[in-house]
C-alpha cells in the first residue's frame, strides 16, 4: 500500500504527455497489487483457488511495475538511484507474494 502511494506521488510529477499513459498506467498496476489481494483474501473463504488466483494478479503487477519504473528511469522521470529504490522495493513486493502464494494453504 504504502508503495502504490508513493508511485502516486511520483506519477503526478511526470510530463503532463504522460498523465494518460505511463502515469496513468502505473497508478494502475502499483493500486492493483492492493486491490488484488484484497479482493482475493475477501473470497478465500470460498475458495483458495480464488485466492491464488488474484494473488498471481498481484505478482504479475508486482513486476510489471518494474518495467514501467525502467521506462520511467530511460525517459529520465526519475534518476537512477530513485529508479533503484523502486525497483528494489517492487522485487521485495513480488518475492514476499510469491511466497504467500506457494505457502497459501488449501481448503
Amino acid at each position: 500500500y504504502q508503495a502504490a502511494l508513493e508511485i502516486h506521488q511520483i506519477s503526478l510529477s511526470l510530463p503532463q504527455i504522460e498523465q494518460f499513459a505511463l502515469a496513468s498506467q502505473i497508478r494502475r498496476a502499483s493500486k492493483g497489487i492492493c486491490a488484488n489481494l484484497a479482493e482475493g483474501f475477501a473470497k478465500s473463504s470460498k475458495s483458495s483457488a480464488e485466492f491464488k488466483r488474484f494473488a498471481l494478479m498481484a505478482a504479475g503487477s508486482a513486476q510489471e511495475m518494474e518495467v514501467w519504473i525502467d521506462f520511467c528511469q530511460d525517459l529520465n522521470y526519475l534518476n537512477k538511484q530513485k529508479a533503484s529504490e523502486l525497483v528494489n522495493e517492487y522485487a521485495e513486493i513480488s518475492k514476499m507474494l510469491n511466497g504467500l502464494i506457494k505457502n497459501w494453504k488449501d481448503n
